[in-house]
């Protein structure tokens, strides 16, 4: 396979930031109209169409009927649960308040691994769980203030635990599907789940504003369909630490469009509690770098220490 030019994977990871950065302002956009389900279920309707109109281009993979239940699970949390928790949520709070809340997911997958999974935690780890949820605090005292809080807001929380769950299990099952099979599996199945809001979603949609309806074609295409396909387009050229830095870009690029699209006032808290969201997130992922390195470094110790200085020049002379 040729390897894409760096200017052009550049473009194409530029595109998947602007793609999920929009989503929280045209999700505030679509709710002026649409209740969370209606608009959950017409996003991906309209996703789903997508989906499949690539599907039958480019062709995807039978699902084994052993992994269909699982399937219907992945649906479940990474679109049912997620989209609805965070439509709902982000009636309370503003769309740069919920691009920084829903970045929290690292924070969540530490504590899946350590409950659920039974995984060790360092002390690394724990303390980046506590740094990250002070910035959440910090980012809800900025948002509306501790006072005039609605509880409902911290749904977006459960979206990003959702998430955090979905990235759990979908890592038993990427090795069976390709990223583009598990994306439009996941999306059709979440789908069908949503259609539970169909109920006067047809009136909805006839009497929604066409700026409306066309920010929720827009989250329909690009948030939820084509980013999906881009990023896995980047996976397959660039290592996924090196191309998760590029997410931390989302929020800040999420709050221009805030700004600017919906007039929101970004403060100077929900900024600094951004940055301590983040810096925590990227602290996780820098220790999981350390430890492979350090990983690396043991094995060699341990090949130079069996096979000697002239066995691992042969070792590597042999590749």
């Amino acid at each position: 396979m040729k390897t894409p030019s760096p200017v052009k994977l550049t473009l194409v990871i530029a595109g998947v930031i602007l793609c999920w950065a929009f989503s929280p302002t045209g999700v505030h956009m679509g709710l002026h109209s649409y209740s969370p389900g209606q608009l959950a279920l017409l996003r991906f309707l309209i996703a789903s169409v997508f989906m499949g109109g690539v599907a039958l281009v480019v062709g995807i993979g039978r699902p084994r009927l052993r992994d269909v239940p699982w399937l219907l699970v992945l649906g479940f949390f990474g679109v049912f649960l997620h989209h609805m928790s965070l439509n709902a949520g982000q009636q309370w709070v503003t769309a740069a308040a919920s691009s920084v809340l829903a970045q929290s997911v690292p924070l969540f997958s530490v504590l899946i691994a350590f409950c659920c999974l039974k995984e060790r935690v360092s002390a690394w780890r724990w303390g980046c769980v506590l740094l990250g949820l002070l910035g959440v605090l910090v980012v809800i005292w900025g948002d509306l203030g501790v006072g005039d809080l609605d509880p409902r807001g911290l749904l977006i929380l459960l979206a990003a635990l959702s998430w955090s769950v979905y990235f759990a299990i979908q890592k038993h099952y990427a090795h069976r599907y390709s990223p583009l099979t598990m994306a439009c599996y996941m999306v059709w199945s979440g789908t069908l789940m949503l259609c539970v809001n169909l109920p006067g979603l047809p009136t909805a949609v006839m009497r929604a504003p066409l700026q409306q309806n066309l920010a929720v074609l827009v989250l329909g295409i690009f948030p939820s369909a084509l980013a999906y396909l881009a990023w896995g387009y980047v996976l397959k050229h660039v290592e996924v630490s090196r191309a998760s830095v590029a997410m931390y870009l989302i929020p800040p690029v999420a709050m221009v469009m805030a700004a600017t699209l919906l007039g929101e006032r970004i403060t100077l808290q929900v900024v600094l509690g951004g940055v301590i969201v983040l810096a925590s997130v990227a602290a996780i992922s820098l220790e999981g770098r350390w430890r492979s390195v350090v990983q690396a470094e043991r094995a060699q110790a341990v090949t130079v220490g069996v096979l000697g200085d002239e066995g691992v020049a042969e070792v590597h002379g042999g590749r």
